[in-house]
C-alpha cells in the first residue's frame, strides 16, 4: 500500500513562494527561537508533502493552509514542551550552588562539644563567652569577673587543649609545624 505525497517540483515552488514569510510568522510565534522556527518550517512543509490533496483545493493560495498547519504545529509543541519538565544542562548545574553537607557539620559539631566538655569548667566559661556568645575579652572579664589578662591566658591554653583533643586536628597541626620548621631549617642554610 503506496501513500501518495506531493510531488518535490511543487513542494520546491511551494517553499520558494512562502518560506519566507512562513518563517517569519513561525519566527513571531517562537518568540525569536531561529532554531525553533525552522524546525516548525520544516515540519509544515512536511506536512504539505504528505497531504497533496492540499494543493487541489478550491482556493487560489496555499498560504492559508500553510500558516493554519505551522500555527498548530507552533502550539503543539509548546503545550509539549509545557508539558515535560524543563531540560537542565551540565552549565547550568555547574553554577548552581552546592549543597552543604550537614553530616559532615553535624559530626564536626559533636566533636567540638565533645573537645570543649573535657575542659575544665573555667576554660569553658571563658570559651563559650568568646565564641559562642561573640563577646570581646573586655566583655566577658566583666561577665564572668575575672580580670581581662586571666580570660587571655584561660582562652589560650583552652584553645591548646581543645587542639589536643579535636580529631584531626592535632596530626594537621603537627604537620604543618613539621612543614614550617623544615622550611625554617632551609632558609637559615
Amino acid at each position: 500500500m503506496t501513500t501518495a505525497t506531493t510531488d518535490e517540483r511543487a513542494l520546491a515552488e511551494l517553499q520558494r513562494e512562502h518560506g519566507a514569510a512562513l518563517f517569519r510568522f513561525l519566527l513571531g510565534l517562537t518568540f525569536g527561537d531561529r532554531q525553533r522556527a525552522e524546525d516548525l518550517l520544516q515540519e509544515t512543509l512536511v506536512r504539505a508533502w504528505q497531504h497533496p490533496e492540499a494543493f487541489d483545493a478550491p482556493y487560489d493560495s496555499m498560504r492559508p493552509w500553510l500558516f493554519t498547519v505551522a500555527r498548530r504545529l507552533a502550539i503543539d509543541a509548546r503545550r509539549s514542551r509545557q508539558a515535560r519538565p524543563a531540560e537542565v544542562s551540565d552549565v547550568v548545574l555547574e553554577g548552581a550552588p552546592a549543597q552543604e553537607d550537614t553530616a559532615d557539620s553535624a559530626v564536626h559539631a559533636l566533636d567540638v562539644r565533645e573537645a570543649v566538655s573535657t575542659l575544665s569548667p573555667e576554660h569553658r566559661a571563658v570559651l563559650v563567652q568568646i565564641y559562642f556568645r561573640g563577646l570581646s575579652v573586655g566583655e566577658t572579664a566583666q561577665a564572668l569577673g575575672i580580670p581581662p589578662g586571666t580570660v587571655k591566658s584561660r582562652s589560650y591554653y583552652a584553645l591548646r587543649l581543645l587542639s589536643r583533643n579535636l580529631p584531626g586536628y592535632s596530626s594537621r597541626s603537627s604537620t604543618l609545624s613539621s612543614a614550617s620548621r623544615d622550611t625554617a631549617s632551609a632558609t637559615s642554610t
